[in-house]
């Protein structure tokens, strides 16, 4: 069954995770996304572990569904050839610097002179009105400059530190392809184009500025920034006799039903317990207290005692116990498939489950430039001339 996107194409012109994993997105959604590589490839190719130099274990994780075409475009000849494919699509991504999309001949402007009714989409590091419009930016960078490693060290951590997910581009990239289906549906209702810009840093404040703006929402300010429950040094996985245990006892029907728990009811009566205001005020101290309290049972026995209480609870889980999880085999979460080139491969499934239109595996994550002769000739480009662009190194074809 065709996917909700089925019939749209997009010109894929990113490298690393974030644009990446956007069209991967759109791809899983159903449409038809060409990763447009340099000749010697997306970088992310070569992280290791891998069994093929080339097809790295994360290039796998966020390309699937999508068709290779290695253009140099650096050369006319391929700027030309990139041109004529986007006639015919209806959405291009990039996340290089717009200065350096301009250099290369591929503004806003050029794209849509090529076609007007073409989206133009550029996740990049920082919004282009404002003085960090040309910085570079990765990752890393952006985490720090939103202030997660800050607020990690405010936490309690002895030194600063980044989030050991790529939390930035993964989230910039859920923005990316969200802001291309809304454009789709915009231009379905006025047949027009534009360009979209999904700045890094503008969006990851969205993340961290939601909860952490804190009192300075308010003019003038009520206090300081900052959202005491997620700061609090024991807001983390509590310590059990023989091993750890995630629970979050919040609204005041759990926190009654956890000092029945624990014999405690009295607590219920105190100022810093005795209403979910009250316990905003004092997170330091109601976390500390449960901290202190899972010491005096094992996991099992918390897990079964909290779950009977209806108070939320889930086992800290390693990446050895995700992959064994229960509920993932029951959903068919992991999928085994066969790559031609990479053999044997865990695939994981798109996260959203539709009643029709179920987005699905169709490709696997492509081999460079697999697609190059095929893509060449459905831009309208002779045999001829994609073998003269091949041998001229201004394009590549896989072997």
């Amino acid at each position: 069954m065709p996917g909700p996107l089925d019939g749209v194409r997009i010109l894929d012109l990113t490298t690393v995770v974030m644009g990446p994993y956007a069209t991967q997105i759109l791809a899983d959604l159903g449409a038809d996304v060409v990763k447009v590589e340099p000749p010697e490839g997306d970088v992310m190719r070569y992280a290791w572990p891998f069994r093929n130099p080339g097809m790295g274990h994360i290039f796998l994780n966020a390309n699937r569904n999508k068709r290779s075409l290695a253009l140099d475009l650096k050369s006319p000849e391929a700027r030309a050839a990139l041109l004529a494919l986007a006639k015919g699509a209806d959405a291009l991504v990039y996340n290089i610097r717009p200065q350096a999309m301009a250099r290369l001949g591929l503004s806003y402007e050029a794209l849509r002179a090529a076609n007007p009714r073409i989206l133009y989409v550029g996740c990049f590091g920082y919004s282009q009105r404002g003085p960090y419009a040309a910085k570079a930016a990765y990752d890393d960078l952006i985490q720090g400059a939103a202030g997660i490693p800050w607020l990690f060290q405010k936490q309690g951590a002895k030194t600063p530190r980044y989030a050991p997910v790529i939390i930035a581009d993964r989230s910039v990239g859920q923005q990316v392809a969200s802001s291309v289906s809304a454009a789709l549906y915009r231009r379905e209702k006025t047949g027009k184009g534009q360009r979209v810009d999904v700045p890094m840093f503008e969006h990851l404040l969205q993340v961290v500025l939601g909860e952490h703006l804190g009192g300075y929402t308010f003019e003038p300010p009520l206090g300081e920034p900052g959202y005491a429950r997620m700061l609090a040094k024991d807001r983390r996985p509590y310590r059990t006799k023989d091993g750890y245990v995630c629970a979050l006892i919040y609204n005041d029907k759990q926190w009654r039903a956890f000092f029945e728990l624990i014999g405690r009811t009295e607590l219920l009566a105190t100022e810093a317990f005795a209403s979910q205001e009250a316990r905003s005020r004092n997170y330091d101290r109601a976390y500390a207290l449960v901290a202190e309290e899972m010491l005096k049972r094992t996991t099992g026995e918390w897990l079964a005692a909290l779950e009977a209480a209806d108070i939320p609870v889930q086992r800290m889980n390693s990446l050895d116990d995700i992959v064994a999880d229960p509920h993932l085999a029951a959903i068919g979460y992991f999928r085994e498939v066969e790559h031609p080139t990479e053999g044997r491969l865990r695939s994981l499934a798109v996260p959203s489950e539709w009643s029709e239109s179920a987005p699905e595996y169709r490709r696997h994550a492509p081999r460079l430039g697999e697609h190059t002769r095929e893509l060449l000739a459905e831009a309208g480009l002779a045999a001829e001339e994609i073998e003269r662009l091949i041998a001229s190194g201004a394009a590549k074809a896989a072997d």
